[in-house]
């Protein structure tokens, strides 16, 4: 891994974290066609930058993240589903990160779901974040346990989740983003944790330090703006686009590996 390959995931992953295409799923395959998905490494480097996309968040709504203890409480019960999952799951997930046809077929099933999104969920009651009980909290955190598949995208399984009970495109939106704190955070510390175990409690080198640093600036940068133009496109069009877009870049990775080509995920 070089410095090359850190500010391109980087921009993938701010690009990507919060629109509803799995910046995961796109860091895997990026990672892939460079060559250097088979590095531990670049693995924990995938995680650990999205915490840096996932800080933009607290910047952009800094005011609600104050607002009242009872928005904490929320997050803390939208966040247990996948607390639960991730712990209990942990091996079957990263064999999952390993194949690309997994990453290829979730992008292509869930570009199909979010073409009928807004027909299915067209008559939303909640607006406000204030209006979300915690059963409601409960069931959308339920929804980010799909995100454990490369390609769904924990963006998309959470906005459609709440939709789902209600909320309005923004109001679903903006609770995913919300729920992306502690859900990205624990994601780093656990990750992190795994790294030093499997290395024997060796530290970060000084390079590795340098590229997590450029890595979670360049991703927080590039989310800031890729957060407010989500929200003005998503309210003016909806998903289908997004929809398609998943579409095409699933089939396209399906027919390249149809077709012979090895994309090196392991």
């Amino acid at each position: 891994m070089n410095l090359f390959h850190v500010i391109i995931l980087a921009i993938i992953e701010g690009i990507t974290e919060f629109l509803p295409v799995s910046s995961t799923g796109h860091m895997v395959l990026a990672s892939s066609f460079m060559g250097i998905g088979k590095d531990d490494f670049v693995k924990l480097f995938e995680v650990v930058i999205q915490l840096g996309a996932i800080l933009s968040v607290v910047i952009l709504y800094f005011k609600r993240f104050f607002k009242s203890f009872d928005f904490y409480f929320k997050l803390v019960v939208g966040v247990i589903p996948a607390v639960i999952v991730g712990v209990l799951l942990k091996k079957k997930i990263d064999i999952l990160l390993e194949s690309p046809l997994v990453v290829a077929c979730s992008l292509l099933i869930g570009g199909i779901i979010l073409l009928f999104v807004d027909k299915w969920f067209n008559k939303p009651a909640v607006k406000e974040e204030e209006q979300i009980s915690y059963a409601t909290a409960f069931k959308v955190g339920v929804f980010q346990c799909l995100a454990v598949i490369p390609g769904v995208s924990r963006s998309a399984a959470t906005i459609v989740g709440g939709m789902s009970q209600k909320l309005t495109r923004t109001a679903a939106a903006e609770f995913s983003f919300f729920l992306a704190v502690p859900t990205m955070f624990g994601a780093t510390l656990k990750e992190i944790w795994d790294f030093h175990k499997v290395h024997q409690g060796q530290l970060f080198t000084g390079e590795q330090i340098k590229f997590l640093v450029v890595g979670n600036v360049i991703a927080f940068i590039v989310a800031m703006l890729a957060i407010k133009s989500f929200i003005t496109f998503l309210e003016r069009k909806g998903f289908r686009l997004f929809g398609w877009y998943r579409i095409v870049v699933g089939a396209v990775i399906i027919v390249l590996i149809l077709s012979g080509h090895q994309l090196q995920m392991s």
